[in-house]
């Protein structure tokens, strides 16, 4: 009888020694589970490197080095001797200013125009779908045809739509893109009309989901719509208009295909940001290594000026 029981009893103990324990095959899959997730990321991850990390790394390689193709006999590793001319070279200040004009200029003109517009088409009854269709337009077409347009049918003397409008006001014909005032103005403008859409969906996304019972409340202690407007809705629109005001820095910083296409950088330098300078110098006057240090000093203002727009949203 005992010796039944032990070989009855054999079978199981046997399992359990050759089964691997619960802990084992869990630790098992898991890892079986982060192989196929690396399986699944590394060709995004090799591509990402290929067209970002190494033309990056290449740009600072060749920052370094004098590159001329115009005088390629003197090319050679020149250390920070382009930073150095860099700091003394008045175009890039002069650049550098207007790259911070247009970027803040066109950024709180879309966060300001965005949020009207957002408020405006929340008290909307009816034709919201309509408006939103035609609000997201500007921001699918590239911004090469956006500055063609502008320059072909809107800001042209006499003919241009804008030039029109004026003519009609009493303040005569302008030459929009030719007086280094209004150019700006113009290249700020079409900018902000091309991107005021992206702030305006993001914004109108965060209003429909603020809660309404907390208005509701408000209206109760009867505060007023300046009110609610200041104590509610911007407090709690906080964290998307801080997002909004870093995705557009960001790319006004870095902006080129629109005021390329329009103004060209002129009438002179008026319209020369930092980014199309860098372009001019590399591909114009065939200065790459020194154009790739002025693309490393964009890079620089851009990464610092993220930085503190984040620390403040964190800040806060």
């Amino acid at each position: 009888m005992t010796m039944a029981k032990s070989l009855a009893a054999e079978p199981a103990g046997l399992g359990r020694v050759m089964s691997p324990s619960g802990t084992d095959y869990s630790r098992a899959l898991a890892v079986r589970e982060r192989r196929f997730a690396t399986a699944l990321l590394a060709p995004a991850f090799l591509a990402l490197m290929a067209t970002t990390t190494f033309p990056l790394l290449y740009l600072i390689w060749t920052s370094v080095h004098r590159m001329d193709l115009a005088m390629p006999f003197a090319d050679g590793f020149v250390g920070f001797d382009n930073y150095r001319e860099l700091l003394q070279d008045s175009r890039f200040w002069a650049s550098l200013a207007v790259s911070l004009i247009y970027t803040g200029t066109t950024v709180v003109l879309q966060v300001v125009i965005g949020l009207a517009l957002a408020l405006l088409v929340m008290g909307m009854k009816r034709g919201q779908g309509l408006f939103r269709i035609i609000a997201i337009l500007p921001v699918v077409l590239s911004p090469a045809v956006v500055g063609m347009v502008w320059r072909t049918f809107m800001l042209a003397p006499e003919f241009g739509i804008v030039d029109y409008f004026a003519i009609m006001a009493g303040l005569g014909s302008q030459n929009w893109l030719g007086d280094p005032t209004l150019a700006l103005v113009s290249v700020v403008v079409i900018h902000t009309w091309q991107w005021t859409p992206f702030a305006f969906m993001v914004l109108l996304a965060s209003l429909a989901a603020l809660p309404d019972d907390i208005y509701e409340a408000a209206r109760i202690d009867r505060a007023s719509a300046w009110q609610r407007f200041k104590r509610i809705t911007l407090p709690l629109l906080r964290p998307a208009i801080v997002m909004v005001i870093i995705m557009r820095t960001m790319v006004a910083l870095t902006a080129f295909a629109a005021i390329f296409t329009v103004t060209g950088g002129g009438p002179g330098t008026a319209t020369e940001i930092l980014n199309l300078y860098a372009y001019r110098k590399s591909f114009t006057e065939l200065s790459i290594g020194y154009g790739s240090a002025l693309a490393v000093a964009l890079l620089i203002v851009t990464v610092l000026i993220s930085a503190v727009l984040f620390a403040v949203r964190r800040a806060r």
